[in-house]
């Protein structure tokens, strides 16, 4: 069984309980594999990053095979603005930067016998483009820390790093740690560039964070908010609250 999601958000949870974890979400037109079908809940795999997770089964809509592999094989395209809307009749449903426009031709998306309308402005980010890495990222600027959010609405520093590399036509994992597993690691901070990614250990040793370098001693990522901070050799310095809040791992190159 296959699934999309049609809606702007659909919280995907840990476990099959509205009291459990989201850990990530799904935004409009985002495929999936279902895993496990229950009363009120549904296990899926998405496509893009292979994440398993729960979602409402009110929120689940059905496609057929053929279908799932159409969206599968398309190319990818986006939507480039901040919020955006699609119309199916007289509805109108909102979606932010970075969803997928499913099998979109012309401005129609058709979607097992539904058809969505689409006039705003999209991308087909099918070739890696650094330059637009920063540029994507800033459009993210201010949008409040949210545990598995991925949209400027509410987004984490995981899910801001992946969706900023999607807009860009770099896929990535969901997870920090995952991403952690990409690339290739530079010696010394000073030989970061713009776009590189800078990973955060706890003192286990685990990832917990990531962020995009801006510059040299500057990074963007979503702590809070989304926001720009200076980082050294130690880690992440938030003026505000002059300390260090987050412990330098290291810095990778993945493009």
């Amino acid at each position: 069984m296959y699934g999309i999601s049609l809606l702007s958000h659909i919280p995907g949870r840990k476990d099959p309980s509205d009291k459990s974890e989201m850990v990530t979400q799904l935004l409009f037109g985002d495929a999936y594999v279902v895993l496990d079908l229950q009363e009120k809940w549904v296990k899926i795999k998405t496509h893009f990053d292979e994440y398993e997770c729960w979602i409402c089964r009110k929120q689940h809509f059905a496609i057929e095979q053929k279908t799932y592999g159409e969206l599968a094989s398309a190319p990818l395209i986006l939507s480039d603005e901040l919020a955006q809307v699609v119309q199916e009749g007289n509805a109108y449903i909102p979606i932010v930067l970075g969803s997928t426009l499913p099998l979109l031709s012309g401005n129609e998306m058709k979607i097992e016998g539904r058809t969505f309308f689409f006039d705003g402005r999209s991308i087909e980010p099918h070739d890696i483009n650094k330059s637009k890495i920063l540029e994507y990222a800033f459009m993210y600027l201010n949008a409040p820390y949210l545990w598995g959010g991925k949209s400027p609405f509410g987004i984490d520093c995981s899910g801001f790093t992946q969706m900023v590399y999607k807009l860009s036509g770099y896929n990535l994992p969901r997870d920090a740690y995952q991403q952690f597993e990409l690339g290739t690691s530079y010696s010394f901070v000073e030989e970061a560039e713009a776009g590189d990614l800078a990973f955060f250990d706890n003192e286990a040793g685990k990832i917990v964070h990531v962020g995009i370098i801006v510059e040299p001693g500057k990074i963007i990522h979503a702590s809070g908010k989304v926001r720009i901070d200076t980082i050294d050799h130690q880690g992440i310095f938030n003026k505000e609250l002059n300390q260090y809040t987050h412990r330098l791992r290291i810095i990778k190159n993945l493009l």
